[in-house]
């Protein structure tokens, strides 16, 4: 875990509120599913945003993020050749090396980037991959997975595309050796359920309000079969059955 200080190679918006920055890797190894904290501005905010990573590759790591408040406004700002503070790659992130034959992704919203890279992870591993999209109504970044995916299911609530309805009727954990998911809390409750009652093993990303980062500050605890963990130090993935949902 270090902190360092990072190009920009690329910030691209992809619609309204969500836009994808490319900056020069760090040293060190970076995890599907992992996060970094980034900063992007002098002494008015002193906490980094966290932001999962989207996109690895050799030379340069990207991520997807939604403009939500002032921290993600200056970093949808960043130009080419801009600087950006980065601290990470922090988390566990998927258990991509454990898991074997046919997995399926369940991602909603914001909670869809983090899926591109543990799809393509897997896909490397021979694993087959099947990923499962939730949108409110406007798509962004599906296409991402037509090259890393065997099969790409979509839906919208407003039935503005694909299927119309919530991501989780199309699901069948039956025909999966194993289920990832991120997503809303309503979302990733329910393929709990789902796995639960077909017996399939599923991992979980929450994607709580994290604070720090590192686990000093106790923002994101979520409650567990073994007590309170912290989604940022202890997580973010947790095997589903160790959740609790109230």
């Amino acid at each position: 875990m270090n902190y360092t200080e990072e190009k920009v190679i690329h910030n691209q918006r992809l619609m309204s509120d969500i836009f994808v920055v490319e900056v020069s890797r760090p040293e060190g190894e970076i995890k599907p599913g992992q996060f970094f904290m980034l900063k992007a501005w002098n002494e008015e905010l002193s906490l980094m945003r966290p932001i999962s990573v989207y996109r690895v590759d050799a030379n340069s790591v990207s991520f997807m993020y939604r403009v939500v408040g002032k921290g993600t406004q200056w970093i949808s700002q960043l130009r080419r050749f801009d600087r950006i503070r980065l601290l990470g790659a922090l988390g566990n992130g998927f258990p991509c090396e454990e898991v074997k034959g046919k997995i399926a992704l369940v991602g909603g919203g914001v909670g869809i980037p983090p899926l591109y890279e543990t799809a393509k992870r897997l896909s490397s591993n021979a694993n087959s991959v099947d990923v499962y999209l939730g949108y409110k109504d406007v798509l962004f970044a599906f296409e991402e997975f037509e090259d890393v995916c065997n099969d790409i299911f979509i839906s919208s609530e407003t039935g503005m595309e694909g299927y119309k309805g919530f991501v989780t009727d199309l699901l069948k954990p039956e025909k999966y050796d194993a289920v990832f998911t991120c997503g809303p809390l309503p979302m990733m409750r329910k393929v709990i359920e789902m796995c639960k009652k077909t017996g399939t093993p599923i991992w979980c990303s929450m994607e709580n309000h994290f604070g720090c980062g590192i686990g000093a500050c106790l923002v994101c605890s979520c409650k567990t079969v073994l007590g309170m963990k912290r989604a940022c130090k202890d997580g973010p993935v947790f095997k589903g059955e160790e959740l609790i949902f109230e």
